[in-house]
């Protein structure tokens, strides 16, 4: 690993770490009403580095002729350890809408991962979806809590 990716590490982790030192700063929230949705989200930006990743492994694989040129199948994410990720359920897309639109960005990542558990069966009824409670959260650079991960 080189300097810079252990800079980046270190700079997550003063980040999370200042995200929750916040959490508990300035809301009435206990750490067993966000641990959830934190690592939900979590989840989501790995499972889209990872279809992000797939993506350009299938596109890859497809130039070099490894891979026919047909339609691309959730399965073939699979084969290549990731989740195939609907459109609504891609964390650039959800950023994008948010900063956009100003859209509303709790229910952006809640119908994310109703999506995901739609397209993944063993995941249906297993991810988080009480993103809400961060709508009203003061502090945070003045943003609302959840703009946080973003």
């Amino acid at each position: 690993m080189t300097a810079d990716v252990f800079k980046d590490i270190e700079k997550l982790e003063a980040d999370l770490w200042e995200a929750a030192d916040n959490l508990r700063a300035n809301s009435k929230l206990t750490s067993s009403d966000y641990f959830m949705p934190v690592l939900g989200v979590i989840f989501l930006r790995h499972a889209a580095n990872r279809f992000d990743a797939a993506t350009r492994q299938i596109e890859a694989d497809r130039e070099c002729g490894v891979m026919p040129k047909r339609k691309v199948l959730p399965a073939d994410y699979l084969r290549r350890r990731a989740l195939w990720l609907p459109e609504n359920a891609r964390y650039d897309w959800i950023m994008k809408q948010a900063a956009v639109s100003g859209s509303d960005l709790p229910k952006l990542v809640t119908d994310a991962m109703t999506a995901i558990e739609a397209e993944f069966e063993p995941l249906q009824g297993v991810l988080p979806k009480d993103f809400g409670i961060f709508v009203t959260l003061p502090g945070l650079r003045d943003r609302p809590a959840y703009m946080c991960w973003t």
